[in-house]
């Protein structure tokens, strides 16, 4: 197989349908599909099972309990044969040109290790906003969000078994694609975002989700291991460090006020 795409699947009964639709769609062909249900109270498991009947290039697993985003995709990866690996999420659709696109670049880009690009958001009532990525992100670029998202990438296998695979300590719970790139770097890794929208991601536009303070701390903590272990300077520890503190603080009415006005930038942005 030249790739594999690896997908944790918890949940998503309603629309891993469209998602798995998506895929068999691909211009590009050569691929296998891990799906590993993590413990999921729906029947995503059953919608899976019917799939991989019709489909043998469908490889199912599924986990006594569940165990998180990082562990899952770890147990896909320990079966993967192909030479790319690509990520997709259970609820979400790919553009028919991604893994060709994805996988032409990395066989012409020998150095890149890493591909991606950025995403489309949509809901229930449709496309709502457009993101924006980095072309060639730099190591300076950690310190001011995750350079590259994680769903749409593909990343050669050899130089994830370098850096270990995905980690799976409690300190970078929700934060294990950031960690990734971060192991990526510091191995001497590099990657590239395509300027086209070949993902699109299923998202709430009224959703925000308030993590715990111990989260926060945590997510402050690994921020600043990789801005240290990237040679960053000590000025991005304290700016990490007063953002989760301010978001600590926040009352949940005042976040949910600034994340609806992120959002309607995003969508003003789209319509212009």
């Amino acid at each position: 197989m030249k790739v594999s795409v690896i997908m944790g699947i918890y949940n998503c009964a309603p629309y891993l349908q469209e998602a798995l639709d998506s895929l068999y769609a691909q211009t590009f062909q050569d691929f296998e599909i891990i799906l590993c249900e993590d413990g999921s109270s729906d029947n995503t498991y059953e919608v899976a099972l019917e799939n991989q009947k019709t489909h043998p290039n469908i490889v199912l697993l599924k986990n006594e309990h569940n165990m998180g985003l990082p562990t899952t995709l770890n147990n896909c990866l320990a079966v993967a044969k192909g030479e790319y690996i690509a990520r997709m999420d259970g609820d979400d659709v790919c553009d028919p040109t991604r893994f060709e696109k994805e996988v032409r670049f990395l066989d012409e880009h020998p150095e890149y290790a890493i591909v991606s690009c950025p995403m489309i958001y949509f809901d229930e009532n449709g496309e709502f906003g457009r993101g924006h990525s980095i072309e060639r992100p730099t190591k300076k670029d950690f310190a001011k969000s995750t350079p590259f998202c994680h769903a749409p990438c593909m990343m050669r296998m050899e130089a994830l078994r370098t850096v270990g695979f995905y980690t799976t300590k409690k300190e970078v719970t929700r934060m294990e694609d950031y960690y990734l790139w971060y192991k990526f770097y510091k191995a001497g890794f590099v990657g590239y975002n395509l300027q086209e929208h070949l993902y699109s991601m299923r998202d709430d536009r009224n959703a925000y989700i308030r993590r715990k303070n111990s989260n926060y701390m945590m997510g402050a903590m690994t921020d600043i291991e990789i801005i240290r272990g990237l040679g960053l300077s000590p000025y991005y520890c304290i700016r990490t460090l007063i953002k989760n503190l301010c978001l600590m603080i926040m009352p949940a009415c005042l976040y949910n006020v600034l994340h609806r006005k992120k959002v309607n930038k995003i969508i003003n942005r789209r319509h212009q």
